[in-house]
């Protein structure tokens, strides 16, 4: 690599890092869509990874049992305790939390194999829908009791609308959704807000979609139109930066990081940090940005 392209990076790098504004209060945001591929574990990782790179406490929770989301963020999983033991009530998460390296205020709680029969497991236990709700509240208070806070909590679910994501939707303040620029998107889209709206109502009243993201975006007239489609019907939640579709990104769990410290100056990592800065920027009080849906006007996408 070249002294200026160097330079460059390093300049790049230290502007990544520039402080960004703490959240009013802890924000739990479940990152979901049962569609898979659209970016999911990618927008989990890199949101956490760059506001953990603007000085906030950020806490990830792998609740797939594909386990995508640890092995991006270099944690060990395969044979580790994690997020099972937890919903098994073997663990709490203080006991199995892990430091994410090359980040001081970043840490994970990992997916293992055994999360695949989690929901089985759960089926015939007492409140099976609260259980990493009532964990997040534990983790929560232990911290409080040493003085110290955490600002986001981002739970990576599977692509699936069983007892996990329910586990997730019950226990978050806020909903993200990446939706990738295309039209089964937009299908998967309304199948996600009724188990959202489901949830809201029996479980979690006070849960709200916040946030949704476009990912793996490219200049076609389809992913175009996509993005017009949600812009019309989602203008308050939708973070209009979208996610270009890149090598960089994808390359970047293969060697065990993130793009934003793989290739911190790519389009991706650009583009991931300009959605966190927004994504912080609501969080702050008064967050006027984040607003409930009215479903029965606009719950569907035509």
């Amino acid at each position: 690599m070249d002294d200026s392209r160097e330079t460059k990076r390093v300049v790049g790098t230290r502007r990544l890092k520039e402080a960004m504004p703490k959240p009013a209060s802890l924000r739990i945001l479940t990152v979901a869509n049962q569609k898979g591929g659209v970016g999911k574990t990618t927008t989990t990782v890199n949101l956490a990874a760059a506001l953990s790179m603007g000085g906030l406490k950020v806490v990830v929770i792998d609740l797939d049992p594909q386990g995508n989301a640890s092995t991006a963020l270099g944690v060990e999983h395969l044979d580790n305790a994690g997020i099972y033991e937890v919903l098994m009530g073997q663990s709490t998460i203080s006991q199995v939390i892990q430091k994410v390296a090359g980040f001081p205020s970043l840490e994970c709680v990992s997916s293992n194999t055994s999360l695949a029969q989690a929901e089985i497991e759960l089926v015939p236990m007492v409140a099976r829908e609260m259980r990493l709700k009532e964990a997040i509240e534990e983790l929560v208070a232990d911290r409080a009791a040493v003085g110290e806070g955490i600002d986001y909590i981002f739970i990576d679910c599977p692509p699936s609308l069983g007892l996990l994501t329910i586990n997730a939707f019950t226990s978050a303040k806020e909903v993200l959704i990446p939706i990738q620029c295309e039209y089964y998107s937009l299908e998967g889209l309304s199948q996600l807000l009724k188990t959202f709206e489901l949830v809201k109502k029996r479980l979690n009243p006070t849960l709200k979609l916040s946030t949704l993201v476009l990912t793996m975006y490219n200049n076609t007239n389809l992913a175009q139109d996509v993005a017009n489609e949600i812009r019309k019907h989602y203008p308050n939640e939708l973070i209009d930066i979208p996610i270009p579709r890149t090598v960089r990104v994808s390359e970047a769990p293969g060697f065990k990081q993130t793009v934003m410290t793989y290739d911190p100056l790519s389009p991706g990592a650009i583009a991931y940090m300009s959605v966190a800065r927004e994504l912080a920027e609501r969080g702050k009080p008064f967050d006027s940005n984040v607003v409930s849906i009215n479903y029965k006007r606009e719950g569907e996408i035509a």
